[in-house]
Parts: C-alpha cells; sequence; structure tokens
C-alpha cells in the first residue's frame, strides 16, 4: 500500500536550514513511506518512530539522527502523511 507524503508550509522552510546529510535521510525516509506505506516503515528500528504525547497527541516522531527529529502526522487511515517539523531535539 503507497501512502502520499505532503509537507506544512513550515516544513518547507525549516527544510532549507537544516544540514545536507539530514536532508539526504528525511528523503530516504520519504522514499521508504511512498514506496512502502508507513505502517511498514514504522516497523523499522532505524527511524524509533513513536507517538508523541500532551499537545502533541496525535503526531508523531522520527528519529533522523540523535540531534534532528521529524514531527508527521497520518491521516485518512495512514494513506497519506502530513510532514509538520523538523527540528533540533532538545535534551
Amino acid at each position: 500500500m503507497n501512502t502520499n507524503v505532503s509537507q506544512s508550509r513550515d516544513f518547507e522552510k525549516q527544510l532549507e536550514k537544516i544540514p545536507d546529510f539530514i536532508r539526504k535521510k528525511l528523503i530516504f525516509w520519504i522514499f521508504l513511506v511512498e514506496s512502502n506505506g508507513i505502517r511498514e516503515v514504522m516497523k523499522s528500528p532505524g527511524f524509533h518512530d513513536e507517538p508523541l504525547k500532551g499537545i502533541r497527541k496525535g503526531q508523531r516522531s522520527v528519529r533522523l539522527n540523535r540531534a534532528y527529529r521529524l514531527i508527521y502526522r497520518a491521516r485518512d487511515d495512514w494513506n497519506q502523511i502530513e510532514l509538520l517539523e523538523v527540528s533540533k531535539h532538545d535534551y
């Protein structure tokens, strides 16, 4: 099952500011989601896909590396993914 991926306007602006190696990993994640479906990609332990809590309930986080996270929301029975944010994660 293929998944459609869309981006928020804020996400597009953030993409311009992230390092190239993070952008490449993000593009690879998008490729995997579009070709295999989000449910299959979620099973991959390398991305540490996890649901968020609190004000971000309904959103999910993917680790692009130790510092950077992708925040996304699944829509329409997981057939459409909206990319919301890519940013440094504070520890």
